[in-house]
Order: C-alpha cells, then sequence, then structure tokens
C-alpha cells in the first residue's frame, strides 16, 4: 500500500513505473516463457539420455548374461546326465564332460566365465577347475538349490556376497575374484524328475565395468540393485557411501515400477532413472544431481535475467533524461504547494516561460493571496462560533439549576422557615455573583470552590436529612484557572440521582491533584446507590455523542450536567480532557475531571 501511494503521489514515479512496465514487462514475459520452455526441453531431453543410457546399460548386461547362458546347454549333455544320475565314477563320462565344455569356451570365447561347476543331489560333482568331487556336506541345504528344487525352470543369478556358499572349495577357487554365479537345473529328458545343478561363475568385473565406465554429468553415476532395492554393484566412487546400500527410496521406485523420480529427501533434490534386467532380474539405476542435468537451463536463467536488469537500467536512465525536463517545474510547484499546506502561506512560485505550468504557478501566488484573506476571516468566526457555544453551554446550566433552588426556596416560604428563606436568597444571589464573573470564560478555582460552597449550603439546607459534604482541597492549587460552573453540575448530578434515592444520610466529597506537570485532576465522589452496570455503559456512550440528552421533568434522564461539563471542558481544552465516570451499584459513584494546568 505503501509502495502503490508513493508512485501515485509522484509524476516522476508514475514516468518511471510507465517506461518500466512498457519496456521490461514484455521482455520479462517473453523471457518467462522462453525459461520455462528451454527448461522443460532441457530437463526432458536430459531425462531423456539418462534413462536411454540407463536402458542400454541394462540392454548390455542382458546380452551378456544371454550369451552366457548359452552354457546351460550343457545339461541336455548325455554325458552330463549319465554323471549326475550314475552313482558310480566313470573316468569316461568325467573326460567326455571337460571337452564338451572346452569346446563350448572355444566356440564362445568366454573370457569372464572363471569355472563351470556341475552337481547332483548327492554332492557329486564336476568342474573345469577341480576336476571330479565330493561334497562334504547335503547339498540341498543350500537355500538357492531348495528354491530350485521347488521352481526347476528358474536361472538364478547370484550377486558376489551369496555366491562364495556356491564354491565347492569354501572359496579356494576364487582368493583374488568376485563371482556371479548363474545356476539352474538339470533335469531328466524323460520324466523332467531334477537330478542335480549347473554353475557357472561369472567374474562381476562384467558388471562392474558397466557402473565404473558410465558417468552421468559429472558427478552422477549409475549401479545395480537387486529387486528389494539394495545395491549389488556400486561404483568406485560410491563404493564407500552406505547411502545406496539400502535406500528406501529406491526401493519403493522399484516397486512402483517407476522409471524416473526426483528425490528432495535428503539435501539438494537428486534426479533418479531406473531400467530393469530382464536376463537377470537386476535394475540399473542412475543418480545424479539435479542441478548438473538443468544446469544449461540455468545457464539461459541467468541471460534472461542479465537481459531484464540491462533494459531497466536502460529506461531508468532514459527515465531520469525525459523526466528531468518534464518534472523539474512541477517539483518546484509541488514544494512551494507543500510550503502553503504546512502554514507558510508566503511561499510563492517564480517559474521561467509561459506554458502550462507557468500559468499554474500564477494561478497559485493568486489563490494564495486570497486564502490568506479568508483565513484570517474564518480564524475571527471561529473565536466567535467558539464564545458563543460555550455561552449556550453555560446558559443551559443557570435555568436547570434555578429551577432547582426557587422550586426549594417556595418550599421554605410555604413552611414559614423566614431566615433559612433569607439565607438560601443571599447564597443563592452570593453563586449567582461568582457565575457572572464578569462575563469570563474561566475563573479561578478558589472562586469555583466559593460558588460550589455556597450551592452546597442552598442545597443542604433543602436536603438536610440526607446530604452531608466534604472539600478537601489544598490552597496551593486555589490560583488554577477553571471553566465556571464545572464543578456544581456534577455535584448537582451526584446529589439528585446518588444521595436523594438512598436510605439514610449520604457524603459526597471533593478532592484534587495535580496528576502530572501538565494535568490537573479533580474527583467527586458519593456514596450514593451507585449506577448500574447497563446504564454506566449508556452514560459512557452519552458522552461521546456530541449532542445534549434529553431532559425529562426535573431528572434529566440522559446525564444533561455530565454531558454538559464534558462537552465544554473538550470545547475549551481539547479532545484529551474531559469527565470520566466510575461507578459500583449500590455503593457509589466517582467523576473524574481533568484538565490541563493554567495558573493564570
Amino acid at each position: 500500500m505503501g509502495l502503490y501511494r508513493k508512485i501515485t503521489s509522484s509524476l516522476r514515479a508514475k514516468l518511471l513505473t510507465m517506461f518500466v512496465i512498457f519496456t521490461c514487462l514484455p521482455l520479462i514475459v517473453v523471457g518467462l516463457i522462453s525459461y520455462n520452455k528451454s527448461y522443460n526441453t532441457v530437463f526432458n531431453n536430459s531425462k531423456a539420455a539418462t534413462m536411454m543410457l540407463a536402458t542400454q546399460l541394462a540392454t548390455d548386461m542382458d546380452n551378456v548374461f544371454t550369451d552366457t547362458k548359452k552354457l546351460l546347454e550343457l545339461e541336455k549333455n548325455p554325458n552330463v546326465l549319465h554323471f549326475l544320475f550314475s552313482q558310480t565314477d566313470s573316468n569316461l563320462d568325467a573326460r567326455e564332460i571337460l571337452q564338451t565344455m572346452s569346446s563350448y569356451r572355444q566356440t564362445y570365447q568366454y573370457d569372464s566365465v572363471l569355472n563351470i561347476t556341475m552337481i547332483n543331489l548327492y554332492g557329486r560333482g564336476i568342474s573345469e577347475r577341480k576336476g571330479v568331487f565330493q561334497l562334504n556336506k547335503n547339498a540341498l541345504r543350500n537355500p538357492h538349490f531348495e528354491y530350485l528344487i521347488q521352481n526347476p525352470e528358474a536361472v538364478l543369478n547370484i550377486p558376489p556376497d551369496d555366491s562364495a556358499s556356491l564354491d565347492p572349495l569354501d572359496g579356494f577357487l576364487y582368493k583374488n575374484h568376485n563371482i556371479i554365479s548363474i545356476v539352474s537345473t538339470v533335469k531328466q529328458r524323460v520324466t523332467h524328475e531334477v537330478i542335480g545343478f549347473i554353475i557357472i561363475d561369472v567374474d562381476d568385473s562384467i558388471v562392474k565395468q558397466f557402473c565404473d565406465n558410465v558417468i552421468i554429468g559429472t558427478s552422477g553415476f549409475f549401479y545395480v540393485a537387486d529387486n528389494k532395492g539394495n545395491a549389488i554393484f556400486l561404483p568406485s566412487k560410491a563404493a564407500h557411501n552406505t547411502k545406496w546400500t539400502q535406500n528406501k527410496t529406491i526401493s519403493s521406485i522399484i516397486e512402483n515400477k517407476n522409471k524416473e523420480y526426483v528425490d528432495s529427501s535428503e539435501g539438494k533434490p537428486e534426479f533418479i532413472v531406473t531400467s530393469p534386467s530382464m536376463s537377470t532380474g537386476w535394475n540399473i539405476v542412475g543418480v545424479v544431481p539435479l542441478q548438473e542435468i538443468v544446469e544449461e537451463a540455468n545457464s539461459i536463467r541467468q541471460l534472461i535475467i542479465i537481459s531484464v536488469m540491462l533494459s531497466i537500467i536502460f529506461a531508468i536512465t532514459l527515465h531520469f533524461f525525459v523526466s528531468n525536463r518534464l518534472t523539474r517545474p512541477v517539483r518546484i510547484l509541488k514544494n512551494k504547494m507543500q510550503l502553503a499546506a504546512s502554514g507558510f502561506l508566503e511561499a510563492k512560485v517564480v517559474l521561467a516561460g509561459t506554458d502550462e505550468i507557468s500559468d499554474l504557478g500564477n494561478s497559485f501566488n493568486i489563490m494564495l493571496g486570497k486564502i490568506r484573506m479568508l483565513l484570517d476571516k474564518s480564524i475571527n468566526e471561529q473565536q466567535e462560533i467558539k464564545k458563543s457555544e460555550l455561552r449556550a453551554l453555560q446558559a443551559q446550566i443557570n435555568p436547570h439549576f434555578l429551577y432547582n433552588t426557587l422550586d426549594s426556596i417556595l418550599w421554605l416560604a410555604q413552611s414559614e422557615k423566614k431566615d433559612q428563606v433569607v439565607q438560601m436568597v443571599m447564597a443563592l444571589s452570593k453563586l449567582f455573583r461568582i457565575s457572572l464573573s464578569k462575563g469570563k470564560d474561566s475563573i479561578t478555582f478558589e472562586k469555583e470552590i466559593e460558588h460550589l460552597q455556597s450551592y452546597l449550603t442552598i442545597q443542604q439546607m433543602r436536603y438536610r436529612d440526607i446530604l452531608d459534604y466534604e472539600i478537601a482541597i489544598d490552597s496551593s492549587l486555589y490560583s488554577l484557572l477553571i471553566l465556571k460552573m464545572t464543578l456544581q453540575p456534577i455535584v448537582e448530578n451526584a446529589l439528585y440521582h446518588g444521595l436523594k434515592n438512598k436510605r439514610g444520610k449520604g457524603l459526597i466529597r471533593i478532592t484534587a491533584r495535580i496528576e502530572d506537570e501538565d494535568n490537573f485532576l479533580i474527583v467527586i465522589e458519593d456514596n450514593g446507590k451507585g449506577i448500574s452496570e447497563d446504564r454506566l455503559g449508556q452514560l459512557r456512550k452519552d458522552l461521546m455523542e456530541p449532542h445534549t440528552p434529553k431532559e425529562t421533568g426535573n431528572e434529566v434522564s440522559g446525564g444533561f450536567g455530565l454531558h454538559n461539563v464534558h462537552r465544554r471542558i473538550r470545547l475549551y481544552y481539547g479532545e484529551s480532557y474531559g469527565v470520566q465516570i466510575d461507578s459500583i451499584e449500590s455503593e457509589g459513584t466517582i467523576v473524574s475531571i481533568r484538565i490541563p494546568c493554567d495558573w493564570g
């Protein structure tokens, strides 16, 4: 809101805004569209390239394993079937089997195949490296063999961590190698009954080379995970990072068969792609910081930002060059107008030229002259209005009080109390003499107290059985000036609305004190019947109203005295002064009058 006000209040700001909007806004819009388009294009192309690379790695790995699994055809060899089914050693069968293995190697060039092993259900086996051997433990207790017995058509691809359990010499053959074991069943031709197992041990370097030789961006990499998301083969750069060993995010991606995913769960966002290997059941997983694959889009964004900033600088420079000539006379006129608005009506404008702004300056000078004349006239009129309103409010009190006093004198005369009538008339005469105060609006606090004592003398004569009063005011405050007839209406209100309807004798107590350096506080307390909460709220609301409450007979239904005093004080001294009322029903009422300190 403040920025909008600043723009709309300045011609120069408007011109600047116009230049920026019409020069930079189209460029910003085009830049945002271009950035969004380029970002999506670059991101999609990078995703597609990364996905293609992952798919290619999965395909290459499938080709290697598919080619290697051709060795599983050995299970169909009659010599193999006879060897595994027979319980007796046959050197001829063993030689034939080893020669067949050798011919397969020469035909397909299996450099990565380290060993081929065949084992029957009783632990009797043959391998290229070991020859004929007998296991010293029950082969069927091996979990992989147990699974194949239950699923004879399956082919297992066992990673290095699990393949050691299939080594007939418990790791002796492969001390310097980590192996991947491809395991399948050997079945009898006629009955298709499982009679043994064929194990192909492959050097794991055929998979590791895919992870180590292929990278994404500058820090991205590929690794191989099983169908649960656990890492099987990690590249050298990630080998010591336990984050990828068992990653729940990767597991979720694989389970949901997502091909791509942006992971923001830890640190900077990472782009992850997966591609399944159909031959092995494993997954190629690619991981790269998202920032790297959108690096080109970020370069475009920087270029757009630089272009927009240069355009804004150009627009601002052009604005200052053009607007300085247009707005300088306007600024001079504005400054003079501000001086005039602050009260300095001698601020004349001197502008060279004959254009519209110069004419406006001359008109402004003429206007200031007329304003000075009207202001002087208005000040005089306002002073007279203020005096008239104060006197009108003062006049509202006198008849009201006079009516009540004359009513009391009439009552005393009817009761033939001549001395009291004389005393009351003398008090009334003294009271009116002080209230006239030679036409002045304010009198000393001493005179106001004397006026109040005359009033209380009159009222105590009438209400001797119910009224008692106490004035406890330090004489050092007597020289303070106060609006005349300030205390009497409040005391009258306390008498008629507080004590008159109270059983037994009541007390009105008047005190005063200096509240601070600037304010003077007068407090009128009574122990009358008090005011209900609803009525108190209405009285406080009435004090804020500009009109005077209506009168009903002799009773002031709307707090006439309170409202009159409050309004006169605020009219004379200002809005921060006036009357405040507090009361507790059945306990009494406190009225506080706050006025400024005026020592005359």
